[in-house]
């Protein structure tokens, strides 16, 4: 008998501030699409700017929450991540889910 290695695609992964447990969000690179999902549950729709600049992809969320009685708080973050290689801007999708969580896709060329 004999073992057998075992191989593991570690693949992208992207640090997310907002992601619970240990904030790194795992890209999904397939031959014909990628697809992330990062947790944006404190930001409504309009709070949020997803676009690409060249190879890069940016999203920034930022609102004011209501105020408390320490003051006044407001989030704010944007991050840029390299897209995977191949992909076709021009297709990139999002789509904030009921449960909070921001979808990304996009087509490859």
């Amino acid at each position: 008998m004999s073992s057998v290695q075992i191989n593991a695609d570690n693949g992208a992964k992207w640090d997310w501030p907002f992601q619970r447990g240990d904030g790194v969000v795992k890209v999904y690179d397939f031959q014909d699409h990628f697809e992330v999902g990062l947790e944006a549950f404190n930001f409504a729709p309009n709070e949020i700017d997803v676009k690409h600049v060249g190879e890069f992809l940016e999203i920034h969320m930022s609102h004011t929450a209501k105020d408390d009685k320490f003051g006044n708080i407001t989030r704010s973050i944007t991050r840029c991540y390299r897209l995977p290689a191949g992909t076709d801007p021009s297709t990139i999708k999002t789509n904030l889910d009921s449960h909070g969580i921001l979808h990304i896709t996009g087509n490859k060329k």
